[in-house]
């Protein structure tokens, strides 16, 4: 009933696979890349204005925030399956009762959220080992920042409801606003008033309130496949049932696996500030290797999910294998890049009084690029062909691959690595190691099992 009118969407069932999830997964990079910029506006304009004690809250809130953030973003992300899938097979009537009830759960979802951050915040920061140089701004910084978690829920869900239908680069538009917003406001609060950390979350949360009501108004416009009408606004039974099924593997992959990185932020505490600012300046330069890793496993998702709907099966195929393909040489050019110039990059966050200090963190900093970055190709597959299992309907082969390797076992290796020495380049090898494991399983799944099994009917 949509389908002559839903100028939005896009089938990703019809021309050449590798075509079709190139132009598809670059709006979704671009858009991951502006999403990046958030994090990092708030790290720059901190650490070149405020020095590195503030730019150690920044930072020390960051594996804290996803932990709590990636939960429900990727609870969120079982909607896009389903809705995909649905988009796939023509049934518009599934697609917005899917989409009216990931609305309402998205809400809920960042309402809780919102209250047990601001509750909770002081508590985990004193649990994780926060320095009482940098306890004071990573509480202020981390407090506004989860005042603002429904619009971070809604847009991100919104973006995966407009994913799932082929439509990556309205998104996208909507995000390049809100972070130019986001830099503007970031530099006049903290450059130019001198307003202090907090105020760099409050241009975050300002910022992403803009995306998420540009992508509102986006999908409640008439005639579009995902049109989203205030009447209509109610959970449906059989739509929850199969967005939970399909995002709560993805949310408990996710939480697990920010879990882990607290413990490894906690760990990181121990070395002291310094340590602090310059892991925080490294996590933020992996951020942007992780984007073409993150675009092109969430474009399998939704390519895989809407060709599987089709029973376009061989199709299906064709494209994991660009996608997995694609993902590792661009991981490993990237490690590559990073490996030889690391410290350069790694200079640019830090501006500080005390020249003996800045030459600490970027030596820091440079380290963990040489230990982790040539071994990004395996992050890369380990991701391209957990997106596969998620459009396909398995989202809980991902999850329990990711809560044994890089969460259960991640875990031991670094309490056993730190009581045995305590020296930082242990807790950097453990990534390498950890991706190493799971990029083992995940191929011997790919190659052993029938992961598209459960469509062909």
């Amino acid at each position: 009933m949509f389908g002559h009118h839903s100028q939005t969407a896009k089938l990703l069932t019809e021309g050449k696979p590798s075509k079709v999830l190139v132009s598809f997964a670059m709006p979704i990079f671009l858009s991951q890349l502006f999403q990046q910029l958030y994090n990092t506006a708030d790290s720059f304009i901190v650490g070149n204005y405020l020095g590195k004690e503030a730019l150690a809250a920044v930072n020390s809130s960051g594996s804290l925030i996803y932990l709590l953030i990636s939960f429900f973003v990727g609870a969120s992300m079982g909607a896009g399956v389903v809705i995909s899938r649905y988009f796939g097979a023509g049934d518009y009537e599934r697609v917005s009762k899917a989409v009216h009830t990931n609305a309402v759960f998205s809400l809920i979802c960042g309402v809780v959220l919102s209250v047990f951050g601001v509750t909770m915040t002081p508590h985990i920061l004193h649990w994780m080992g926060v320095p009482d140089d940098v306890l004071p701004n990573s509480v202020q910084y981390l407090r506004y920042y989860f005042f603002g978690c429904v619009p971070v829920v809604m847009y991100n869900s919104m973006k995966g409801v407009m994913n799932a239908v082929g439509d990556s680069k309205r998104p996208l538009y909507y995000l390049i606003v809100s972070s130019v917003l986001n830099v503007i406001l970031d530099w006049f609060f903290v450059g130019v008033l001198h307003l202090g950390v907090a105020w760099a979350a409050i241009a975050t949360v300002i910022s992403q309130t803009v995306s998420a009501i540009l992508c509102l108004w986006q999908l409640t416009r008439k005639g579009t496949v995902y049109c989203l009408t205030w009447k209509k606004l109610r959970m449906d039974a059989q739509s929850l049932k199969e967005i939970v099924k399909y995002g709560l593997p993805t949310g408990v992959q996710n939480s697990v696996i920010g879990f882990a990185n607290v413990l490894v932020q906690t760990n990181i505490n121990s070395f002291g500030s310094l340590a602090m600012a310059a892991c925080g300046a490294y996590s933020r330069i992996e951020g942007f290797v992780f984007l073409p890793i993150m675009s092109m496993s969430m474009a399998l998702t939704s390519y895989i999910g809407q060709n599987l709907g089709a029973k376009e099966y061989e199709r299906a195929k064709q494209g994991a294998r660009f996608g997995i393909l694609t993902s590792v040489v661009l991981a490993e050019i990237i490690g590559v890049i990073l490996f030889f110039f690391g410290g350069v990059f790694i200079s640019a966050f830090i501006k500080d009084a005390d020249p003996e200090a800045v030459t600490e963190i970027i030596a820091i900093g440079a380290r963990q690029c040489r230990v982790e970055s040539l071994f990004f190709f395996l992050l890369a597959f380990s991701h391209a062909v957990a997106g596969i299992c998620r459009g396909a309907g398995k989202a809980i082969v991902p999850m329990l691959i990711m809560l044994l390797v890089w969460c259960v076992i991640r875990i031991i290796y670094i309490t056993v690595a730190m009581s045995i020495l305590h020296e930082i380049i242990l807790l950097f090898a453990a990534y390498p190691l950890t991706w190493f494991i799971s990029s083992v399983i995940y191929f011997i799944y790919y190659k052993k099992s029938n992961w598209i099994h459960g469509f062909e009917s």
